[in-house]
């Protein structure tokens, strides 16, 4: 249980430097703008091409996956009904939403969670890249398409790979499929720019935090209810009732399918709400609400599947 907590305490950590700077008015929110549009347009790109060519793409192909997808799928759905017939929200708003409510932290936590609490980081590799590669493409094309107004069908297809944390993941997949290795020359910028990433997005979202909008005070404390419950509670259950019922999985891999999808939303999702200006509260209040309330969850979840 030490890997999980460890997890948190350093991502809270970095989130509350950012508090602080922005609290001992060292930067405002000009800066966070800044910090965002360098993690979506430079640094994550850059460790997506990095993590990727390191990751066996072989094992999407398992009953990880399908469990994901059911996973995925039931809460970003749910939310993505309730958002169009209830909330009467737009297409950018409900695509973040949709996001927030399903699109789990497998990266920056998820790979420590993997490593300390289920011994193998490869155990988040499939969620990862159906996010990175399914997911995320595709939620970028609607927010894309949302921004410019109507597309032709041939533009809302190909939008999305002219984006830049889509191209950053298809190379890296190309170079995980071929085994081709990046020289020196090439993985070693690529390597500390995308070192860059995670901390860009965390301290833009402490700096968020202290100036924006206090917790539920811009938007809909239902919907906000909506989506951290999806994440924290259907996905997971979702994934454990596909898996377990439906494809007989068991014990630690059980455990590990479970774990994955109870992970709290994704930091960059922040970054492309405040890229598009859509949902930027409801995305930032969401993580928050996900990052506490994940740790007793995937501590009851290793206590009982354990």
């Amino acid at each position: 249980m030490q890997g999980v907590l460890n997890g948190f305490t350093t991502i809270g950590v970095v989130i509350a430097v950012g508090a602080l700077l922005a609290h001992l008015r060292i930067v405002d929110l000009g800066a966070q703008q800044v910090l965002s549009r360098i993690a979506f347009f430079v640094a994550s790109p850059a460790l997506m091409v990095i993590t990727l060519s390191r990751a066996d793409v072989h094992q999407v192909l398992s009953a990880n996956l399908v469990a994901s997808v059911a996973g995925i799928t039931v809460a970003a759905g749910t939310y993505i009904v309730l958002a169009r017939t209830l909330w009467h929200r737009s297409l950018g708003d409900t695509t973040i939403g949709a996001l927030s409510a399903a699109y789990v932290n497998a990266g920056n936590l998820g790979i420590p969670v993997a490593s300390y609490v289920l011994g193998n980081a490869a155990f988040v590799a499939p969620t990862l890249l159906l996010q990175l590669l399914v997911l995320q493409p595709l939620a970028l094309g609607f927010l894309d398409a949302d921004a410019h107004g109507r597309s032709r069908w041939w533009q809302l297809l190909t939008r999305p790979f002219r984006n830049p944390l889509t191209v950053g993941s298809l190379v890296g997949v190309v170079l995980s499929v071929t085994g081709w290795t990046l020289p020196t020359v090439a993985a070693a910028p690529l390597g500390l720019l995308g070192d860059m990433a995670v901390p860009c997005m965390l301290v833009a979202y402490g700096i968020a935090l202290r100036l924006g909008p206090g917790l539920g005070r811009a938007g809909s404390a239902a919907e906000l209810a909506c989506t951290s419950t999806l994440k924290l509670f259907v996905q997971p259950v979702v994934a454990w009732f596909v898996a377990s019922v439906l494809l007989g999985v068991e014990g630690h891999a059980l455990l590990a399918i479970v774990v994955t999808s109870a992970l709290p939303t994704a930091q960059n999702i922040f970054v492309h709400a405040t890229r598009y200006h859509r949902a930027t509260v409801l995305a930032r209040d969401t993580i928050l609400i996900t990052t506490v309330g994940a740790v007793p969850v995937i501590l009851l979840v290793a206590a009982v599947l354990g």
